[in-house]
């Protein structure tokens, strides 16, 4: 594993041409920043320090055991991890072939997880996802019978192919890890999250997501084209192998995964940093050119992702370089660009890309 892994690939420079903060508020913020830092950081209990040095070398062998069969994505590989210790949902948006479904499925293999599979398409129904009640004839009554989302990883293939009704019945499940089925109420396995794909050049025929569900994704990510090295290698695999699948030994399994889910709430938050998560996500409301700014959803993104990415470094603290190293996957999609700038072009990720470059980093 990478440490620290590298920013995600393919990521535009900020443009010069950013509206700077006024220099009264940048001022402000600053004093603020060095009046919080200022107090001593809270020292961990050796118990704690124990747990998250487990948490670091459990993690450490999950990214071990995935490189093998994902080659060259170690940074990639991080950050589905820092996903699943958030306890957070994942959406990838990429071309075809670039093993978004092969990665999801090694990971629930390597974490020991129930993993289910659902493709997307027009004529699914909600019922083919959540489950439905079924008479019964010889008990004279009606009984649940769960669909696929009853599972700890649940892979929705091609999301934006289904109808909106389909894609809404993953909304409740997304954020109280719960169905509800008539007017009874059924708990998912923990732990629970989905990991949707999307293509992002076939547009015909789709259903884009509607914003409030996109809201739902802790991350949205890529995976990208390998190198010309990577890509030989992962040919001379399949060679030495003989064979398609590739033999994923298991780290942990389910209550191992919670127990680490839990862990990651002692990571201490120094309150300069905290301020540093407050501060970039009030910019994306005050940017001219973004309609609609993240909500405190993707302000508490930053401070679960940001407590996973201290984890998986060794620290039981953040540093505004965790933050920074997850603000674009956990905020870009929550942001609505204004239509005279999506007409130029101007994409979310430029837009968290300057605010970084705005916002004063707190010495901590």
């Amino acid at each position: 594993m990478q440490t620290p892994p590298p920013p995600p690939g393919g990521q535009p420079a900020a443009p010069a041409a950013a509206t700077p903060p006024p220099p009264a508020q940048a001022g402000a913020v600053q004093a603020g920043y060095q009046a919080q830092t200022a107090t001593p950081r809270h020292e961990s209990s050796p118990e704690v320090k124990e747990r998250l040095a487990a948490v670091g070398a459990i993690g450490q062998a999950i990214c071990a055991e995935v490189a093998k069969v994902i080659i060259g994505k170690g940074h990639v590989i991080d950050n589905v991890l820092i996903d699943i210790l958030s306890n957070g949902n994942l959406l990838f948006e990429d071309y075809p072939g670039l093993a978004k479904t092969l990665m999801t499925n090694t990971f629930a293999d390597a974490l020991g997880c129930d993993f289910k599979r659902v493709s997307f398409t027009p004529d699914l129904l909600p019922a083919d996802i959540t489950g439905t009640n079924i008479y019964d004839a010889k008990k004279g009554e009606f009984t649940f019978k769960p669909g696929p989302i009853f599972c700890n990883l649940l892979l929705s293939d091609e999301i934006n192919r289904a109808p909106p009704k389909t894609q809404a019945a993953l909304l409740e499940a997304m954020q109280e890890k719960q169905v509800t089925i008539g007017t009874v109420t059924h708990k998912l396995p923990s732990p629970f999250l989905t990991m949707a794909t999307q293509n992002p050049v076939e547009q015909e025929g789709t259903y884009p997501l509607p914003e409030a569900q996109l809201d739902r994704f802790m991350f949205k990510m890529s995976v990208g084209y390998p190198d010309r090295a990577d890509e030989d290698e992962i040919l001379a695999r399949r060679i030495e192998r003989k064979k398609d699948a590739v033999d994923v030994e298991v780290i942990t399994d389910p209550q191992r995964v919670v127990a680490m889910q839990q862990a990651i709430e002692d990571i201490y938050v120094d309150p300069a940093v905290r301020m540093y998560m407050v501060e970039l996500v009030a910019r994306t409301r005050e940017d001219p050119r973004v309609l609609v700014g993240a909500s405190p959803r993707g302000s508490q993104a930053l401070l679960k992702t940001g407590r996973a990415a201290a984890a998986m470094r060794g620290r039981d603290f953040v540093t505004p370089d965790d933050v920074k190293s997850v603000a674009t996957l956990a905020i870009s999609h929550r942001l609505i660009l204004k239509p005279e700038h999506q007409i130029k072009g101007l994409e979310n990720e430029e837009v968290i890309q300057t605010i970084l470059g705005q916002v004063p980093v707190p010495t901590v």
